[in-house]
């Protein structure tokens, strides 16, 4: 089943039942970087649908047919910010076929993008954004192409430069090297940078890392567990149900 509250379209940018986190391009950006504007009519307004969505689920799997499944359980609970890693079995076919088989009823994008082939290759599947897990070729392609990505960074010093570099935001990654503590003070310096953290986050850390600034959280196999694998389904629409109402308002 679909959730309700969450609309058809996923460019929608906006929940009104979900508070703003005041990211907003400020005084901090650097010049001359030129980040697409989200009203471009071709262009997805990815951080918009995050702030709406605050869940950014992260599928990789072994079993190339387990994956496409895992993508549709978790668009039928209401979790449709899909990203299909490229470290996963078969992912370009796993992404076209999620495209083709959940269409726009998902908001689907390629993780683990290194390469400019792989972007190319991502982007020909069928995913409208990007994720890497460093300022990387891929990264940079995609953003050329006017493509949204979500560029990995862990130090101060990354952040800066994937940013300067034209990210649309910047995934903080593995952020379990940290915890919401440290995105925080990330957020510090960088009060206009898009901060979402990845890697180990688990249930009971959604609503400490949305409390701390991020405008949304990626989520793996705390997430998925087996099932991308050709595990258990059911277990995996009870964490899904379990992630999702953690991203709800109080």
């Amino acid at each position: 089943m679909t959730d309700p509250d969450i609309p058809d379209n996923p460019d929608i940018p906006d929940n009104p039942n979900i508070p703003d986190n005041d990211d907003t391009i400020g005084i901090h950006d650097t010049p001359g970087i030129h980040r697409t504007p989200s009203a471009a009519p071709d262009v997805l307004d990815l951080l918009g649908v995050l702030r709406a969505r605050r869940l950014l689920a992260i599928v990789r799997g072994r079993d190339p047919e387990a994956a496409v499944r895992t993508a549709h359980v978790l668009v039928e609970e209401g979790i449709d910010v899909l990203e299909v890693s490229l470290s996963g079995a078969g992912a370009l076919e796993v992404i076209a076929r999620v495209h083709a088989e959940l269409g726009p009823s998902v908001t689907l994008g390629a993780g683990t993008v290194l390469t400019e082939a792989e972007a190319d290759a991502a982007l020909a599947a069928g995913a409208r954004f990007v994720v890497t897990p460093a300022l990387s070729a891929g990264a940079a392609r995609a953003l050329s192409l006017g493509v949204p990505a979500l560029v990995g960074a862990l130090t101060p010093t990354e952040v800066w430069q994937a940013w300067e570099a034209g990210a649309t935001g910047v995934k903080v990654f593995p952020a379990s090297l940290g915890g919401p503590s440290y995105l925080s003070a990330l957020r510090d310096p960088y009060p206009s940078i898009p901060l979402v953290p990845v890697g180990g986050v688990t249930a009971d850390q959604i609503r400490p890392y949305l409390e701390a600034g991020a405008p949304a959280v990626g989520v793996g196999s705390p997430l998925t567990g087996d099932a991308p694998h050709g595990g258990d389904l059911h277990a995996l629409r009870t964490r899904a149900r379990h992630f999702l109402q953690e991203t709800a308002t109080p």
